[in-house]
Parts: C-alpha cells; structure tokens; sequence
C-alpha cells in the first residue's frame, strides 16, 4: 500500500520542482558595497535578479503573492547577497527576534543555503529577519547543526514597500574548491508569517527541507577567488570573582589563544592554546525518572564548529564520540585543557576531519591524551561511505573505538521521494578492562516524506562496547526499532492543514545474550492535526515494558526492585501558533507507572512584547503513587530575553526542581562589536530553596572578551 500511494504521487516529475530561470549568476564588482540594506547601488541595479519563487505552503504550486527577489554579487573577500521582500501590507510584517542565532520559525524571514562544493551533502544556512537578526547552520546530509556561528553580516531596511536585506558572507567562512568557475548548489526561501505562506526558489517540494540541497538551483560566475587566504587569531580573556560557601571567595582568570589558517579556500587547520571553554550559559538541569544516564548537549565554542565532520550514527542510545568526555569531568566540572590541533577539509569527494587535544591532571584526573580521526567519501549522488576512529591515552592505559559506515540517500525516489538506508558499525579497545574488546552496529532504512513517513532500523552493542570517549546510555542490548505515519491534506476539511495517523512506533529492547525483554515503547496516534491557522493538536496512546535486572533507587528511599513492569497512558498536546505574540503550549499524559500511577503535566507560555523583550516559562509536574508512596517531582523554569540591537542583546533565566531544591539563575549580557569578536558579562547563582529563606550556595561575576584578529 505504501509503494502504491509512492508511485502515484510520484507521477509529478523531477522537472516540477525546477523553475527557470534554476541559476543566478552573481556579478563581480570592483566597488565597493556599503552593508545598509539600501539596495539601491549601482551593482544590485545591474546584477540578475530572480524572482520566480513558489508556495510550498500554503497553497502548494502557486506562485508568491508578494512580489520576492533575490540577486548575488561579489568581490575578490566576500559575497554579497540582496533580497527584495516586497508586502503589500507592511504593517502586517512579523518580526519580533533581534539577538544574534533567534529562534527563525515565528518571525517573517529569508533564508538562503549555499553548497559551494555542489555535492548535494554539505552546505551552509544563513537566516536573517526584518529587524537583522542573524542566525546561521551547517549542513550535513539534510541535517543542521544550528551551534556553529560563522563570521558574517547583514543589515536590513523596512519601507513602505515591504523589507530588504543585504549579506555580506566572507569567503573566508567557507570551504570551497579552490579552482574557481565551478557552479554552486543554493536556494532562498521567504516565510510570511500572518499568511503562513513558505515560498522557495527551487525544490517546493513538501517532501523536501531547504537544506535538501540535492535540489537546490546553481549559482554561477564565482571565479577569481582562489587565492582567499585566511590566517586568523582569536586571543580571549576571563576574569571575575565567585562565592561558594564555606569556601569563600577566589578569583576566576583565564586566557588563550585560538588560531586558524586557510593553507587553501577548502582546508582549515587550528591551534588551541588553553582554548576558551567557559561556558555563558548553565546546563539544563534535569530531573531523573529513569534508570540510564541523562545526556547533556555540547556546548563549548571549540568543539561546536566542524561537530558535523565526526558524527556517526550508531543510534540514541550510543555515540561513539562525544566530545563533552574532554576536559569536563562526570560531574560537569571543568578540566584544563593544555592545547590541541585539528584540521577540517575536503579534497573533490573526500572530507577529512582530525584533531588531537591534551589536558592536565586534575584532582583524580590524570593528564590525558585525546584524537579523534574521521574520513568520509561521497559516493554517487547524495551517498557515502566513511571510517572513524578515535583514541584515548591515560598513564598505563590506552583506550580507542573505530569503525565503518555506509549511507545510501536519494532525493528522487519514484521521482521526487526521500529515501536512506545504511549500515554503521564500530568496535572499542580497553587495555584496561577484563573484556578487551566490544563491538555495536546499527542497520537502518529511512522514506521521510510529506505523506508517508516509515523508518526501521536494528541497533546492537554488546556488554563489552565501552567508548571511553563516547556516550552510551546502555549496553548488552539489541534495538528493534520501527515507525509509519500517514500525513494526508484533507481538501473536505476547510480549515485543517494537514492530519497525522500513526499506526504505530515502536521500540524493542533485548537482551543481547539472552533475548529477554529489557524494554519496549510503543505509541499509535489515532488523531493528530495541524490547522492552517498554525495551531497544533495530538491525541496518541503509549503501551510500555521496562526490566531492571538490578535494583534501582527511584527516588530517595523509593527503590524499584527488579521484575517486569508494564505500562499504559494516554495523552493529549495542544500548541498554539507560535508566531503570535502570546503563545503556549499544554502536554498532559496519566497512566500506569512501575505498579503505580503518574499523572505528567507540562504547560509552557510564550509572549513577545515586541522586538526588545520576550518572556517565556515552563512548568511541568509529575503526581507518582507507588503503593503507599505519593511524590510529587516539580520542575520550572522562566526566561526573559531582550535585545538592544542585533549587536547588544541578552537573557536572564532561572530554572528549578524540588528534587534538588536548588535554584539556579544566569544572567547573560552579549555586546558584538565586529562579526567574530564577542564581549560577555556573566553572572551564575545557585541557591539552596529548602527553607523560605533562599540560601546562595554559590555565585560567580564573570566578564569574557573574545575579539577576532584577521591577518
């Protein structure tokens, strides 16, 4: 039934999802561009502009209806890019962001995504709004990475026609072939947010993303660039105090160096000194309801950038390099890192990424030696074929994990259709431990398309798998893992955008050795929709087994011993419109837990008071009863952005749970005064909430500059 509804959808051929003019041709300039967002120079009235854009949503296939055009100039340091978002009601325009890396998807936006290899895999997203905010990702197989944060500019201007936007993306904040002349893969999209109208260039397929860059159109005439050089350093200081109780006051300094180089436009090589590592942000803290490890998402400048060239994917449950086992304790505390190297490229179809760190002994830490290697080379169209391997030296112990993987993806299944199918698999080695040697693996298809969505995969890692530079939140394991949605687009129902069935999703843990159940979630959503008005609604049922072989503490004193457990609970979510100035979001869900019950209750609010302060809060709570036991487990947290410009902009937020009664609160003050340099002023305070009288525990005045130094 699901190849049959494929097939008949995909009667609409490639060439639907082309609209000519499918390349822009940029035009070299020798004046110079004054980056105002006044498009009125000489090069933009001589540059092609393109402005056959089409809706994806709503009314798919239909052109625009505000008027949109894009052109590209550039000169021998950057390029430039001009967007004409003309409105008929510029009133209506929504545009409520201003810091640097906004949430993109309330505010009316341009987007633009650049391919400068053209190998359909790997790319570039630069995001800007009508009040100049900037985001920015890379791409890796349809994938973004939104931490990463390129050096690069623009300003927008607002009239009585609509908003225009002027980029200025240096060269130097790209990889591309060195030999110029070669086409470009890139693509726009325009969102106009009262309208809910999502328009793109090329690819408006609702099977595709933007960052589906396979169809992307080309951009030509880029030449004469092929001497970009780039030697940069990026000094940063810290200094500060700090308070933790009864250990009183001490002072907090730090500083280093990070250089990079450009030997050529398509490899970059990096030295680390002491790198930067303080973080502006707290970690969000989270309440434990389960047996495994909770994992915390990397943070830190330095391993952000070129993340997208070492990820391998053995699944959820296992990564078999996660970079916060560097320089960061179990307990999140920091451990100094002397300095590393690493270089990032690619060569035609080969990428490259390796670095190399080492960090002092600390407390019960010794000084150790990290690497990481990982190589990957396109294949076909859209395809790879990988190795990864990564090290790790402790005085009289060596430690590594290495492995394969093999990706298969297609844009133009039947036509037009996504399709993805591969196989990963690694081994570790552990001088140290009684069973040297431990190997997992991960199987998997993939058909993420707008009608029918189906994904199966089978995941294993032995009792012995033991990445000591990796994650896992389980071992002695196999996964059985299987999904199929239903996306329809009722014509009859007026005012619905588009439903969701799902018949099922589930997954199946065993016991590697015996095959025992270990523990299995499945979830069928018999009725889940969208209204054209943005609103959201999902009713779904979860069944779930768990099946501790050991005893495990629940709660303080609340042991859960060991046998099988089944589950069952229905829940409900609404979501209002986000792109509204006051918004939110309910999540209710009540059934069996464990022998006992649980009632879990979510409710988050949203409200922009225009374009300068925005507040959002959430609160959840969980009513468990075991037996005789009742708890309740509180969690909140509360935020107040605000933005003086793009440039000078900040946050305060608190978050809080009375499982650990602590109260953690972080302020956080961001000045740009150049693309690339930053200045921070940080101030982090926790405090003990057990009494009515809050209790500090500790707190810590922090300010950072990093300033950018382009040789």
């Amino acid at each position: 039934m699901v190849v049959a509804l494929a097939l008949a959808a995909g009667a609409c051929r490639l060439a639907g999802q082309t609209s000519e003019p499918s390349t822009v041709v940029a035009l070299r300039t020798q004046d110079g561009i004054r980056l105002d967002g006044d498009l009125r120079e000489p090069a933009w009235q001589r540059a092609q502009r393109v402005s056959n854009f089409t809706q994806s949503e709503l009314d798919f296939g239909a052109p625009a209806t505000e008027k949109t055009e894009v052109a590209v100039v550039f000169d021998h340091d950057a390029l430039y890019i001009g967007f004409w978002g003309y409105d008929s009601d510029p009133d209506g325009i929504r545009a409520n962001e201003m810091a640097r890396d906004f949430s993109w998807g309330a505010d009316d936006n341009f987007e633009v995504v650049l391919d400068p290899f053209d190998d359909h895999r790997n790319g570039y997203l630069f995001v800007t709004n009508p009040n100049g905010a900037r985001a920015d990702a890379l791409i890796a197989g349809g994938d973004r990475n939104e931490d990463w944060d390129g050096v690069w500019d623009v300003r927008t201007r607002r009239t009585a026609e609509g908003w225009f936007a002027e980029m200025r993306i240096p060269f130097s904040t790209l990889r591309f072939p060195p030999e110029g002349g070669r086409p470009w893969g890139i693509n726009f999209e325009r969102n106009i947010r009262r309208l809910r109208q999502q328009v793109l260039w090329q690819g408006w397929s609702r099977d595709y993303d933007l960052e589906t860059l396979s169809r992307a159109g080309s951009l030509a005439g880029i030449n004469g660039i092929s001497g970009t050089r780039l030697a940069e350093a990026r000094p940063y200081g810290i200094g500060g105090v700090e308070w933790a109780g009864a250990e009183g006051r001490s002072g907090v300094r730090s500083a280093g160096l990070d250089m990079a180089f450009l030997p050529v436009p398509s490899w970059k090589l990096q030295v680390t000194v002491r790198p930067d590592f303080a973080q502006v942000e707290s970690d969000h803290e989270q309440v434990n309801l389960t047996r495994f490890s909770l994992f915390y998402p990397e943070k830190r400048t330095f391993f952000l950038e070129g993340s997208e060239f070492f990820a391998f994917d053995l699944g959820h449950d296992v990564e078999p390099f996660y970079s916060r086992r560097i320089g960061l304790a179990a307990d999140r505390s920091e451990i100094p890192i002397l300095g590393g190297v690493r270089v990032l490229g690619k060569s035609g179809a080969t990428s490259l990424g390796a670095m190399a760190l080492r960090t002092e002994a600390e407390g019960a830490e010794p000084a150790t030696t990290f690497g990481v290697v990982r190589w990957k080379r396109d294949v076909l169209d859209e395809s790879s074929v990988g190795i990864l391997a990564v090290g790790r030296r402790d005085p009289g112990r060596t430690s590594a994990t290495y492995g394969f993987d093999l990706r298969y993806a297609t844009s133009a299944l039947f036509g037009e259709r996504e399709f993805a199918a591969g196989l990963s698999v690694a081994q570790t080695y552990d001088s140290g431990a009684e069973t040297r040697y431990g190997l997992a693996h991960r199987l998997f298809v993939e058909y993420p398309n707008d009608f029918v969505e189906f994904s199966a995969s089978w995941s294993r890692a032995d009792s012995a798998f033991d990445p000591r530079v990796g994650y896992v939140r389980r071992v002695g394991f196999q996964l059985f893992d299987t999904e199929l949605s239903f996306h329809p687009r009722p014509a009859f129902l007026p005012f619905v955008k588009q439903l969701e069935i799902k018949p099922f999703e589930t997954s199946w843990y065993i016991d590697d050795h015996s095959g025992a159940l270990q523990s299995m979630q499945t979830e069928v959503v018999p009725l889940a929709f969208t209204l054209k008005s943005g609103d959201d609604f999902e009713l779904n049922f979860q069944r779930r087994a768990d099946h501790p072989d050991v005893p495990f503490e629940l709660f303080e004193g609340v042991e859960i011993p060991v046998g099988t457990y089944w589950t069952s609970r229905w829940e409900v979510q609404v979501e209002s419109y986000r792109a509204r100035p006051l918004s939110g979001q309910l999540e209710v869900n009540e059934g069996t837990f464990y022998g006992g019950r649980r009632l879990e209750a979510t409710l988050s609010a949203r409200w922009k008071a225009g374009r300068h302060v925005g507040l959002s809060g959430e609160y959840a709570r969980n009513r468990i009863t075991l037996g005789q036991s009742r708890f309740l487990v509180d969690e909140a947290t509360a935020r107040v952005d605000f933005a003086v410009s793009p440039r000078l902009f900040g946050a305060l937020s608190g978050q809080w749970n009375n499982e650990d009664d602590e109260i953690i609160v972080n302020f956080r003050l961001n000045w740009i005064p150049e693309p690339g340099s930053d200045l921070y002023l940080v101030v982090n305070q926790s405090a003990d909430t057990r009494d009515i009288f809050w209790v500090p525990t500790h707190t810590a005045v922090v300010s950072k500059l990093v300033w950018r130094i382009a040789m």
